[in-house]
């Protein structure tokens, strides 16, 4: 069966993101638009529309136009925005670099983006410059001062006109993240105007965040959530966007408490800490309403132990970079469905099928979770097999994401096809036994991985981290998640470490964990 979204579509705009989402920055004038949370430094909407203006005319003159690539690797600051759709707004393209990238995975997306120049900061410039000099990149920009680049700065000094710059919304590219999708190296996601206009307005249908609403800019810019679903959104509905360069507990927090935040877009390792850390106790979050979890599983009963910490609302939508991100969301503040990720966006439909014979399945059946919209990519850069293993002919997106929806169109994200651990002809889902791993006091976070077994296959293996001043019997706690789990999902292997790895986004690296258990099995 084909599920539709529950709500009315909407009318998506047919103009550039950059107009569409500094629509009313010129009238804002001195209302602040984004704060740099460890400094206090403000720029205002007037600041913001002038400063994108400026980079327009400062690119022109440099030769940089319609269809060209500008890459942003840096972390959250203010400027962010202004180079963000200065460069849009000038007809170019713009490829967010992880800020975590190696020189190597740097100099690889400028090369394969087809770059031609790279804005970075100081403390980034080892790996950028180096970088750039591999991907054959004509110029390095820096915010502030750096040996081997040319002054941010240098390109806002004209206060000339910039000349206009014809865009088709639904055929010219606006952003070029990099995402592995459901397999192999990461690719160039080529994303429309109009494919995150319409997402822009998809979820602005919710009005979750309204005009003067403070909101934590703390996931990522370069990652699509925080680009589209904090920024932009922000932006386009003129609220204050509070940024932080980097994620550490108590600086979080205490930006959370002195910005008085009341909107919060986290991942769930921010979630399960902001449930479990006792340094939560020692700030305010009162001004805190909502807390919205995106870019991995969120465990329901996290989501109810956070919500009745804080006394907020904590609610989960999903996305892919593919799909410039959301497709879901929950539909309101009051919806108490901990786990589900709600039901579809307007304008967007999805299919759940079998992931051995593509035949559709129907409510509570687990399958690969396919998407069809208008926020849909138009296809990974230079990759036609990727994409048309990815796209079908009927337009449809297969996620790589194994869930259901329930009777009333409600879904529910398992885990990634990928990952699944194969027992005995079983599926089973990591995610769900790590959730029933944090709802242990002892464990402040797990991970699960699939382990060789000569007679299953594989078998579960949970890596844990001791909440603080815990250190219970291994044997108990495989107990405890034997008393709630089916049989083909109990965990065989447990060991402690240290912490959990993830991704920038808060995604468990369980590649990381799986070929350190391969390398031990190895005797490597």
């Amino acid at each position: 069966m084909i599920y539709r979204s529950p709500h009315p579509d909407v009318d998506v705009p047919d103009v550039s993101l950059s107009d569409f989402v500094l629509a009313g920055a010129a009238e804002r004038g001195d209302r602040p638009a984004l704060i740099d949370g460890p400094t206090g430094r403000t720029l205002t909407y007037g600041q913001l529309a002038d400063g994108v203006r400026r980079l327009r005319t400062g690119l022109a003159a440099r030769g940089f136009g319609k269809g060209d690539v500008f890459a942003l690797f840096s972390p959250n600051v203010p400027e962010f925005a202004v180079a963000f759709h200065g460069i849009i707004a000038a007809g170019g393209v713009v490829s967010t670099i992880n800020s975590l990238y190696t020189a190597d995975e740097v100099a690889f997306q400028l090369a394969d983006a087809g770059a031609r120049f790279v804005l970075t900061i100081p403390a980034f410039m080892d790996r950028a410059g180096e970088a750039a000099k591999k991907a054959g990149i004509d110029e390095v920009f820096v915010l502030g001062e750096a040996d081997g680049a040319t002054p941010f700065a240098d390109l806002l000094v004209s206060d000339e006109e910039p000349p206009e710059v014809a865009v088709d919304p639904g055929t010219d590219l606006a952003v070029l993240p990099y995402s592995s999708g459901t397999t192999g190296l990461p690719k160039g996601v080529m994303l429309t105007h109009r494919n995150i206009v319409a997402n822009l307005t998809q979820f602005g249908w919710f009005d979750y965040i309204r005009e003067g609403d403070r909101v934590i800019g703390i996931l990522p810019f370069f990652h699509i959530y925080g680009m589209v679903t904090i920024l932009h959104s922000a932006l386009h509905r003129g609220a204050i966007v509070v940024s932080m360069p980097k994620f550490d507990l108590e600086p979080f927090l205490g930006t959370m408490q002195d910005h008085r935040i009341n909107r919060a877009f986290l991942v769930p390792p921010v979630i399960l800490a902001l449930a479990k850390h006792p340094a939560v106790d020692a700030y305010d979050l009162g001004a805190l309403e909502m807390i919205m979890s995106g870019a991995a599983p969120l465990d329901g009963q996290l989501a109810t132990a956070c919500a009745e910490r804080l006394g907020c609302a904590v609610i989960q939508g999903y996305g892919l970079t593919e799909t410039s991100p959301v497709t879901h969301v929950m539909p309101s503040l009051t919806e108490a469905r901990p786990g589900s990720i709600g039901p579809l966006l307007p304008n967007t439909e999805a299919r759940v099928v079998d992931w051995g014979t593509g035949e559709n399945l129907g409510p509570n059946q687990d399958g690969e979770l396919l998407i069809r919209g208008p926020q849909v990519m138009r296809g990974y850069l230079n990759n036609a097999e990727a994409t048309a293993r990815t796209i079908d002919d009927e337009g449809w997106l297969h996620t790589g994401d194994i869930g259901h929806a329930d009777e009333d169109g409600y879904f529910f994200i398992v885990d990634r096809l990928k990952e699944l651990i194969k027992y005995k002809g079983y599926q089973v889902a990591p995610a769900v036994i790590e959730g029933v791993l944090l709802s242990h006091p002892a464990v402040a976070d797990a991970a699960v991985i699939p382990v060789p077994d000569e007679e299953a296959g594989e078998v579960p293996k949970a890596y844990v981290v001791w909440a603080a001043g815990a250190e219970p019997s291994p044997d108990d706690v495989m107990a405890y998640v034997s008393e709630r789990v089916g049989g083909h999902e109990r965990v065989r292997y447990l060991e402690a470490v240290d912490q959990i790895p993830k991704s920038a986004s808060g995604k468990i690296l369980r590649r990381v964990l799986v070929e350190r258990e391969r390398q031990r099995q190895s005797g490597s």
